[in-house]
């Protein structure tokens, strides 16, 4: 029997909800994660069609990119299209969770799915994000630090980037004197000791301080733990915003467009005037993202895939660049390949079904 939050667990090992920006509303939005799950439906958006496709489909959960609620409702009486979706998926015992903008901001997530769509190799994060990683230091006897490393690793502390088990040690001597009521593992109360011990350092994702605090606690030797945290201004290779990676080869601005709109299955692009080069670096953003275009720019990028671009940012492409707008479905609808991708080589117990509904608001008169 697999539950809701089963789901969820693993939807947030690939993107923590800490990685959601400010504004967002990313998570379970309707649902009791204790429920069972009968099957999951993958879909960009949720509207009552797809709450229908839901039940059709013996889908008690949703997951969808976009969260169906963004600000507080003070009423549900089915006044918009919000609420009365809302109330159609609490009627109808569907669970509805979003994985948004902390999806939008992980390696392996819609940037990284556009690049696979694009073929671009070399990829990176366009705008790694700052103070996200914390560094623990601590000090424990030279004959448990690799125990007491190890707990640490299995928490998830020590990778950076393509590296695991990484720390930082130096030898030196502990002094302590126990107290009355102390029950030292080393020494005895009252008595002044000294203990060989290695300082360790390792860098985590701040959001895993509670579980990598109680792996240091739970399997270091010493009744009270010398230890202390930092947070760290080092930007975060792994997190940010956007993307930037290279074509399998050069193309012409006129190639690149339709190879484009092809693999993105975009009915049209809208586009600044071409750089007088071949295009081979490329920048992308799932969904609205002009504020990356100094990014973009920053990174040497030939181009700037995403959606959104009002009439006047167009012009601060300013012939340093070439800004595609494909539009914002278009830029993300791959997102429930993804996901659909992800948990289908985790779970197999119950149905994993790709929403048919074309949740597009915007149709084009070509």
């Amino acid at each position: 029997m697999t539950k809701i939050k089963q789901i969820t667990q693993q939807l947030e090992k690939l993107a923590p909800i800490s990685y959601q920006e400010s504004y967002d509303n990313a998570g379970l939005i309707v649902g009791n994660s204790e429920t069972e799950v009968t099957g999951v439906l993958f879909s960009l958006d949720v509207t009552e069609a797809v709450v229908a496709e839901a039940i059709e489909r013996n889908c008690n959960l949703i997951v969808a990119h976009h969260p169906i609620v963004f600000k507080g409702l003070k009423k549900l009486n089915g006044s918009n299209y919000v609420e009365r979706t809302v109330i159609k998926a609490i009627k109808s015992d569907i669970a509805i969770y979003a994985i948004h903008t902390n999806l939008d901001h992980v390696v392996q997530g819609v940037n990284w799915k556009i690049a696979e769509k694009l073929e671009l190799k070399n990829v990176k994060i366009l705008a790694p994000k700052k103070q996200l990683l914390a560094k623990l230091t601590f000090f424990v006897p030279v004959a448990n630090s690799q125990e007491v490393l190890n707990a640490l690793f299995d928490a998830g502390a020590g990778e950076i980037g393509n590296y695991k088990n990484c720390s930082f040690r130096t030898e030196g001597t502990g002094t302590f004197l126990p107290g009355e009521t102390a029950n030292p593992v080393t020494g005895s109360r009252g008595i002044k000791e000294e203990v060989f011990e290695h300082r360790l350092e390792v860098m985590f994702p701040s959001y895993l301080e509670t579980p990598i605090l109680a792996a240091l606690k739970a399997n270091h030797p010493y009744e009270e733990v010398a230890y202390y945290l930092q947070s760290l201004e080092n930007e975060n290779q792994e997190i940010g915003a956007g993307a930037v990676g290279e074509l399998q080869e050069p193309m012409e601005p006129q190639d690149f467009l339709g190879f484009v709109k092809e693999r993105m299955q975009a009915s049209l692009i809208k586009h600044t005037i071409p750089l007088s080069k071949k295009i081979q670096r490329v920048a992308v953003c799932g969904g609205a993202g002009s504020f990356l275009l100094s990014d973009a720019i920053r990174a040497k990028a030939d181009v700037f895939i995403t959606a959104d671009y009002k009439y006047h940012e167009f012009f601060d492409a300013d012939n340093r660049i070439m800004i595609c707008d494909i539009g914002h479905f278009e830029s993300e609808v791959f997102t429930k390949d993804l996901l659909y991708n992800y948990l289908s080589g985790i779970f197999s117990n119950f149905a994993l079904c790709l929403s048919e509904v074309n949740t597009n608001p915007v149709r084009y008169f070509v």
